[in-house]
C-alpha cells in the first residue's frame, strides 16, 4: 500500500502513517496485518491495528542491537510487544523475544525473507552489465554504502571513516552509491577533497539488481546498513560494518561480517586482511534458503483457519 507519507520527523511520519493506515484498516477489515522490519511505518501500522483489535504478524521479529539510541530499535521492541505472530530470522531472535517475556507459542523461526528476494533475483542480477557500465573489474573494487545519521551527521566521525577509505582506495577502487542525504552532508561539511582523484567514485543511487550485481562481484563491502550484512553473508562476500553494534549478530558469528565501527585504523586493518586473503570464511545461516515466505504463509494459513 502506498500511503502518500513522505519524509519528516520520526513523530510526523509515525503519526501520518497511523492516520492513513487506520482509515484503510477500518474500510477493509482485514483478518490480519503483516508488517515487516523496523521502520516507522512498521510500528505505526502495528499500533493502529492493535487499537482496532486486528491481529499482527511481524516479519523479522526479535532483532536487537541493544542500542536504544537507534530509532529502529525502539520500533522493533514496540512492534514485537504488540504482535501476535512473531516470525524470526535466526535463533538469536527467538532468544531475545523469550528473554523479553514473549510467549513461546507466538514465536516462529522461519528464516529470512530478504534472502528469499536475493535468491529469486540473483541470477537475473548476474546478467546485468553493471560492471561494464561502471568500468569495474570483478573482485577489483570495494563497495561502500553509508547513510546512518550516527556516521554522516558528525563531521569528526564521518572524517574518521573517509580517512580509512582514502587509504583503502590506494590499493583498490571504491565504488560509493551515495544516498542523497549523505551527498548533502559531504557538501555541507566541505569533505569533497576526500573524493579528489577518482579512486573513491561517487555514484548515483542504484536499483536493486544493479546493486546486487556489484555486491556479488565486490572484493569487499563496507556498510552501515542492516540488510547488506545479511546479503553479503549469503553471497560469501566479506563485509565490514561501520557501526559499533548490530541487530544481526548471526552475520558475525556465522557469516562474513565484522564490526569495525568508525575507527580509522581498525577499518584499514580489517580491509587489509580481506585484500591479503586472510579474512575469515563464513557460512549461510540455518533456514536462509529462500523459503522463508512459504513458511510464513503456512503458519498464517494454519492459524487463520
Amino acid at each position: 500500500l502506498y500511503l502518500g507519507v513522505g519524509s519528516g520527523t520520526h513523530a510526523e511520519q509515525t503519526a501520518k502513517v497511523m492516520v492513513e493506515i487506520e482509515r484503510i484498516l477500518i474500510e477493509k477489515k482485514p483478518h490480519l496485518l503483516v508488517v515487516v522490519g523496523d521502520v516507522n511505518s512498521t510500528v505505526a501500522a502495528s499500533i493502529a491495528a492493535s487499537k482496532l483489535h486486528i491481529p499482527i504478524a511481524h516479519v523479522e521479529a526479535g532483532l536487537r542491537s541493544f542500542d536504544r539510541l537507534m530509532p529502529e530499535e525502539i520500533n522493533r521492541i514496540l512492534t514485537d510487544v504488540i504482535s501476535d505472530y512473531l516470525f524470526t530470522t535466526c535463533e538469536d531472535g527467538d532468544n531475545n523475544l523469550l528473554k523479553e517475556g514473549i510467549p513461546k507459542e507466538k514465536i516462529f523461526f522461519v528464516g529470512n525473507v530478504m534472502i528469499d528476494t536475493l535468491k529469486q533475483l540473483e541470477q537475473k542480477a548476474r546478467t546485468h552489465n553493471t560492471l561494464e557500465r561502471f568500468s569495474a573489474k570483478e573482485k577489483g573494487y570495494a563497495l561502500l554504502t553509508l547513510h546512518r545519521p550516527s556516521n554522516v551527521d558528525d563531521k569528526e566521525t564521518f572524517e574518521n571513516i573517509l580517512k580509512a577509505l582514502k587509504e583503502i582506495a590506494q590499493h583498490i577502487e571504491v565504488l560509493f552509491p551515495v544516498h542523497p542525504r549523505t551527498r548533502k552532508q559531504i557538501e555541507t561539511m566541505g569533505l569533497q577533497d576526500y573524493f579528489a582523484g577518482g579512486k573513491i567514485r561517487l555514484l548515483d543511487p542504484l536499483g536493486y539488481l544493479d546493486f546486487l550485481n556489484l555486491m556479488i562481484h565486490a572484493k569487499l563491502v563496507l556498510t552501515d546498513s542492516g540488510g547488506i550484512q545479511e546479503e553479503t553473508t549469503v553471497l560469501g562476500v566479506p563485509c565490514l560494518t561501520l557501526r559499533n553494534n548490530t541487530e544481526r549478530p548471526i552475520t558475525i558469528t556465522t557469516g562474513t561480517n565484522t564490526l569495525v565501527g568508525n575507527d580509522t585504523n581498525r577499518i584499514i586493518a580489517e580491509a587489509n586482511k580481506i585484500m591479503n586473503g586472510t579474512y575469515k570464511q563464513g557460512r549461510i545461516p540455518e533456514l536462509w534458503d529462500g523459503q522463508a515466505a512459504k513458511r510464513i504463509v503456512s503458519v498464517i494459513s494454519e492459524k487463520l483457519q
